[in-house]
């Protein structure tokens, strides 16, 4: 059985990894070809605009990984006219936070990109990337759910190649309407808005070869199911809310400090922190379905066997993360800086090499809080995801900031994580399995 349960873990992380590690090439596309294009200004207003992106993101996991824990407990327990019902229900939420997200863009996208911090240079810009994307925020937020159901219904492998092909039709698209087209970056967000539709026909198939064990089904709205799924999905919706607040709150910080150029700078720590996080997340997705199944058959030697298979994975991936940007930061810098701007290349490579100390801080505490959540104990995964979302990290960032200026603003992140991680360990010593 354990030799089974370690088959099964390295089959669902390794293609979430690869699939996550694709999709964050929606992000590495727009800031490569973007600065090619419009050069610092361009990196700024992608960067000011990033912040919801990733509320919408983070949404649509929250309620893909929400009720794909649920329907994966309900499955391994037989249920399965329930767990098709938790199925409706997240559709039907995900329809609302859609209609949200487009009404906001419609009638509101100009005051919120005054709140996200644009000024007259890069406002047009930064308004156009903002509002296109809010529009596609149904695209982004029904591809998330069905990648999360398809994979807790045993398909893996499918989810990972809609991943897989909605990156690179956005690769493809992105330089096809940024450069012969000359869209700029109307083009960008156009290219990364059609990907996730693109990812959607490849899951379609899933449905046309009738092996969902999931469907919709006619059965009324329930506000516990719905409290369930957002409950069960906190944790990855504070991880890519996070990402958004680490932004908003160090493009206020930077502004002050060094401009649109420390902005631009930061905008290229971003670009390869999601595609960090992307991979803890691939982690966390793949481990996901394997512990709710387990935990929801009962099997709780598997259960712990998949914990300690997680953790020697995170430690190994942080590793290579970090030995990889450390020695690398002035060609990962050099990629996005197409103006050779010395200052820029200056501020990006330092803030790499600190900023990155977080990697197996980041790891243990997303594992942890996945562990928990797909375990039937969301209160401490929720804990740790509240801590890592703000009520550590803002007084940090304002205190690091004053006392040692960049240098406090890169290190902020890698000390909340640290704290964060002191409370997950009281977390795993305080609990009984």
């Amino acid at each position: 059985m354990k030799q089974n349960i370690f088959k099964d873990f390295f089959k669902y992380v390794s293609l979430n990894i690869l699939g996550q590690m694709a999709y964050s090439c929606y992000t590495l596309a727009d800031t490569f070809f973007i600065s090619a294009s419009l050069g610092a200004n361009g990196l700024t207003a992608l960067n000011l605009a990033f912040p919801m992106f990733c509320v919408i993101n983070g949404t649509g996991l929250m309620i893909g990984m929400g009720g794909g824990i649920q329907y994966s407990l309900l499955k391994s327990r037989g249920e399965n006219k329930r767990a098709s019902s938790v199925f409706t229900n997240a559709v039907w939420l995900s329809l609302c936070f859609s209609a949200l997200f487009v009404l906001l863009g419609i009638f509101l996208s100009g005051t919120v990109t005054k709140l996200l911090g644009a000024d007259a240079t890069v406002f047009s810009m930064t308004q156009t990337y903002l509002k296109i994307m809010l529009l596609f925020a149904p695209a982004f937020l029904m591809n998330h759910l069905l990648q999360c159901f398809v994979r807790n219904d045993g398909s893996p492998s499918l989810s990972m190649a809609a991943m897989i092909t909605g990156s690179i039709s956005n690769i493809v698209l992105d330089y096809i309407f940024i450069f012969p087209l000359h869209m700029g970056i109307f083009g960008a967000i156009l290219a990364t808005g059609l990907a996730p539709v693109i990812s959607m026909m490849i899951l379609s198939s899933y449905f046309i070869r009738k092996k969902n064990g999931f469907h919709f089904i006619n059965a009324s709205l329930r506000l516990k199911i719905m409290s369930k799924i957002a409950s069960s999905g906190i944790p990855p919706f504070v991880t890519e809310l996070t990402s958004g607040v680490v932004m908003l709150l160090f493009n206020f910080i930077i502004l002050r400090l060094t401009g649109n150029t420390g902005v631009a700078a930061f905008s290229i720590v971003t670009v390869i922190s999601l595609v960090v996080i992307a991979l803890y997340t691939g982690l966390s997705q793949g481990i996901q379905p394997l512990f709710s199944s387990s935990h929801g058959a009962g099997n709780t030697h598997n259960v712990k066997a998949l914990r300690r298979y997680a953790m020697i994975t995170m430690l190994l991936l942080s590793a290579l993360i970090y030995f990889t940007i450390f020695f690398y930061a002035p060609q990962l810098a050099s990629i996005f800086n197409t103006e050779q701007n010395q200052v820029l290349q200056n501020l990006a490579v330092t803030g790499l090499k600190l900023y990155f100390l977080a990697c197996p801080f980041i790891g243990f505490n997303m594992v942890t809080a996945t562990y928990f959540t797909s375990t039937e104990r969301p209160r401490p995964a929720q804990m740790i995801s509240l801590l890592r979302g703000g009520f550590i990290l803002i007084p940090i960032a304002f205190l690091l900031s004053s006392l040692l200026n960049m240098t406090g603003v890169w290190c902020a992140y890698p000390v909340t994580e640290l704290i964060v991680m002191i409370v997950s360990v009281g977390f795993y010593k305080g609990e009984k399995l």
